[in-house]
């Protein structure tokens, strides 16, 4: 995925803010299939999320923050490219939470924002598909 500086700004601003919950949301993208040029989906807008577990350990999107996203991201013609989420303790790679949960999300990219060194935090993106875990690039481009 295609993301400017700015909109992982807004993933890490969103993962400070929550400590010491886990912070959630989606990444609304132009669906690779659109770009005229071949080039991979673009990231447009990132949408935070409410996390119903309000959770150091763990997090679900709550269903209704899901809906208007997907509305608003229908009606612009992009998509969820992503789901994003915080883990305040350990390093930005799937649990096996995330992994179950990825299940009920084919295709979309798993960006985690890692705080467990607070001085140095990590955001890194994987796809999930079938429980194998594939860390993918995150490509920063301008706004």
């Amino acid at each position: 995925m295609d993301i400017s500086p700015e909109m992982l700004g807004e993933m890490l601003a969103h993962a400070r803010e929550e400590v010491p919950n886990e912070c959630c949301g989606v990444v609304g993208v132009v669906p690779a299939a659109a770009a005229a040029d071949g080039r991979p989906a673009r990231a447009m807008r990132v949408r935070r999320a409410r996390n119903v577990h309000a959770s150091p350990k763990r997090f679900e999107i709550d269903g209704r923050d899901v809906i208007r996203a997907m509305s608003e991201f229908e009606e612009a013609g992009w998509e969820i490219g992503a789901i994003y989420h915080s883990h305040t303790h350990t390093a930005p790679y799937p649990s096996q939470t995330d992994i179950n949960f990825a299940a009920h999300w084919p295709g979309v990219e798993w960006i985690i924002v890692g705080l467990a060194d607070p001085t140095e935090p990590e955001i890194r993106s994987y796809l999930i598909e079938e429980g194998t875990v594939r860390e993918v690039e995150i490509a920063q481009i301008a706004a």
